[in-house]
């Protein structure tokens, strides 16, 4: 039995029919089949992939994305998952669209969407504005389905908004399912979501929040570490609470990276801007005050140069299980003694991990086109089946 087979039988068992026509705002939304459906069907169209066989379930189509903040993984993760799945991308530039000239966001939603069936949207900058754009651009698809102006209505995934990053999360627990050899082994295992030093300032908080947010459904203990006043979202622990006691795993939140690193399966040291400050920063760029921003900028760099022993260096490493803990990063890592004189890792650590780093990125396609997949496709079940009965070669040669 091949494994695309194991994987379409495991499917088969799983509640996923609130997915299809559905879109994905962020983890906690959706139910434990859901989440298990998403990584069989990524683990089935990678092992499509390896053996060569086309994964095409689109004859035409685009998949529009729209990226309001610097991407390199995630946006050509979204562009290699809709090509995969045989869509075209298009990527909106604000900049040379007629956004610049006042087009609402409402316009510019149907505008783009006349043939798409997925648009993927990175809105992650400002706090209470990057859901809110996102559930925006949607609300004005849905009002044009119904009104004829569009023939379908596309999907939305969300590539990192201000609140989760659930491309991200997904992967990285896709990654830790490998690593560990089953889900069914997560159980138990201890997880240090660490805030990390970094020499520049406001990084999202949608990573952390999307590790607690996750992790904690499937067992794990999760340690969320980082110095006083680098708050994430109050609700958002309140989730990884209830998910921890639904469970049987644990949630904990502590002030020492040390104490977090102690005993730990898994460490995610990254950087993250303090919840209070987004929220400041928020305000100054709807008052359009440069020069405030430019001031709480001066403010939170001071604020993290405090914190320069939050790293993961050699030393702190050695404190986890048997001082091989599995570390991660979303990346790009400030890498001290590389990319920067101090940040959150030392490069002798990051050097050491670069292979699982990398493999822990690739999965992140995989995790993008299945959520299009079973968004998309009705019976997921038997095209997944047609697709190896087929093996249509994805090239001749």
């Amino acid at each position: 039995m091949s494994k695309t087979e194991k994987l379409t039988q495991r499917l088969e068992k799983l509640k996923t029919n609130g997915m299809y026509r559905n879109d994905f705002y962020w983890t906690w939304d959706k139910s434990g089949d859901e989440l298990e459906a998403i990584f069989a069907v990524a683990d089935a169209l990678r092992d499509l992939r390896e053996r060569n066989i086309s994964t095409r379930v689109f004859d035409s189509g685009l998949g529009i994305s729209i990226f309001r903040d610097n991407s390199t993984r995630t946006r050509f993760s979204f562009a290699s998952a809709c090509n995969l799945l045989g869509l075209e991308v298009s990527d909106l530039d604000e900049k040379t669209s007629q956004i610049a000239h006042g087009e609402t966001v409402r316009e510019t939603a149907n505008m783009v969407s006349f043939m798409a069936d997925v648009i993927g949207i990175r809105d992650d900058m400002f706090i209470e504005e990057g859901h809110k754009y996102q559930k925006t651009f949607m609300d004005a698809l849905d009002e044009g389905y119904e009104k004829g102006i569009l023939e379908q209505r596309p999907t939305l995934v969300n590539l990192q908004c201000d609140v989760d990053h659930p491309t991200q999360s997904m992967a990285d627990l896709l990654h830790v399912i490998h690593t560990f050899g089953g889900v069914e082994n997560l159980k138990g295992k201890k997880v240090a979501m660490t805030w990390a030093y970094s020499p520049s300032y406001g990084k999202p908080l949608s990573v952390p929040q999307g590790i607690i947010g996750l992790f904690t459904r499937f067992g794990m203990e999760v340690t969320l570490a980082h110095p006083e006043g680098y708050e994430v979202m109050p609700e958002i622990e309140e989730i990884a609470k209830k998910n921890a006691l639904a469970s049987g795993g644990a949630y904990r939140k502590v002030t020492s990276m040390e104490e977090a690193f102690q005993g730990a399966d898994i460490v995610y040291p990254k950087s993250w801007a303090p919840f209070k400050a987004m929220e400041r920063r928020t305000q100054l760029y709807r008052a359009g005050d440069q020069a405030g921003i430019s001031q709480l900028e001066k403010e939170l760099l001071a604020q993290n140069a405090q914190h320069k022993d939050w790293t993961c260096s050699e030393e702190m490493m050695k404190r986890t299980k048997d001082g091989k803990a599995l570390y991660m990063h979303c990346l790009p890592a400030d890498i001290t003694g590389l990319s920067c004189e101090a940040g959150e890792v030392d490069n002798s650590v990051f050097d050491r991990y670069i292979v699982p780093l990398y493999k822990q990125a690739s999965y992140k396609p995989y995790i993008i086109a299945a959520m299009i997949f079973l968004s998309k496709v009705k019976d997921p079940v038997a095209a997944l089946r047609r697709m190896e009965a087929e093996g249509r070669l994805r090239k001749a040669f």
